[in-house]
């Protein structure tokens, strides 16, 4: 499969799962776009995730409010 094919099927399925625009999928690392992937596939324990920062969190709720 050409690389374009396989960038637009990332990209739908970054859509479906995240929520990404295609502006988001192509500022994605290629290790961001495998971690969410595998953790929608299962292949994330919860157990072994690494707890977020207080401080971590915080720009995390102001670079993407809820309302």
């Amino acid at each position: 499969m050409m690389f374009a094919a396989q960038a637009r099927r990332l990209c739908g399925l970054a859509a479906v799962l995240c929520g990404w625009r295609p502006e988001e999928f192509w500022r994605a690392t290629p290790q961001e776009l495998g971690d969410v992937i595998a953790a929608f596939a299962g292949e994330m324990r919860l157990d072994a995730a690494m707890p977020v920062d207080a401080g971590a969190l915080r720009a995390l709720m102001e670079r993407f409010p809820d309302g």
